[in-house]
């Protein structure tokens, strides 16, 4: 048999910190452990091209704030991009399109995945036109960076590579696996908790009844998401 080849997922950013804590951990840490994958946070600061290590400046035309520059990204890009792996370079942004699991699946075949994390008033456009293959945002409202975003996506891609999931971890059974239906309500023991009772056909042993319940509280699940419009 083969062996799993390495995926490395690349986040170039000012804050390199706060990526080692959360990848590190459960699912991401142990798929690390396997060598299935690899997280590195890049810092900015060192593909600066002045002494100052200056990753932002003043905007033209002015306006508040600071914008970061397109040539520290540029360099970043190219000196941690793999010549010999299948890769993509991805742009975090509140702009970009809305990422989807669809996004999770596809991603998941390439061998290097880049990550560029804005900061302050935002990023010169040129990196958008010039540097990054696609733009995406995590949904409809602005966080501080992109470091968050970028950990999310990782965390949907990664859970697609063969091995990655446990056998305890199911994939097929998830939320949005299935062309986007929605997973339907767990429960575990105790049966009565609180006066808070399991639902009797899960207690059944009828497997039948159970698929059945399963797919229609899946349905209703559905259809209250998709009524409720945008955020």
């Amino acid at each position: 048999m083969s062996r799993q080849k390495l995926r490395h997922y690349d986040i170039l950013t000012i804050f390199p910190a706060m990526i080692s804590g959360y990848a590190s951990e459960s699912i991401l840490g142990r798929a690390q452990e396997k060598k299935l994958i690899v997280v590195t946070g890049h810092d900015l600061r060192d593909y600066a091209t002045d002494k100052h290590r200056r990753v932002d400046d003043t905007p033209y035309g002015g306006g508040p704030g600071m914008v970061m520059k397109v040539e520290v990204m540029d360099v970043a890009v190219q000196k941690v991009k793999s010549k010999r792996s299948k890769g993509r370079i991805i742009l975090t942004s509140a702009a970009g399109k809305k990422f989807t699991q669809k996004d999770a699946v596809r991603l998941a075949k390439y061998d290097q995945l880049i990550f560029l994390c804005g900061r302050y008033e935002g990023i010169d456009a040129r990196v958008e036109e010039h540097v990054a293959d696609e733009t995406f945002s995590i949904g409809d409202y602005v966080l501080t960076g992109g470091e968050l975003p970028a950990l999310v996506m990782i965390d949907a891609i990664a859970r697609h590579i063969p091995g990655v999931l446990g056998a305890k971890e199911s994939l097929v059974e998830e939320s949005h696996s299935k062309e986007g239906v929605l997973e339907y309500p767990q429960y575990t023991k105790p049966a009565l908790y609180n006066k808070w009772k399991v639902p009797e056909v899960l207690l059944s042993g009828d497997h039948k009844k159970i698929v059945a319940w399963r797919t229609e509280k899946s349905t209703q699940t559905n259809k209250k998401i998709s009524g409720r419009g945008g955020r």
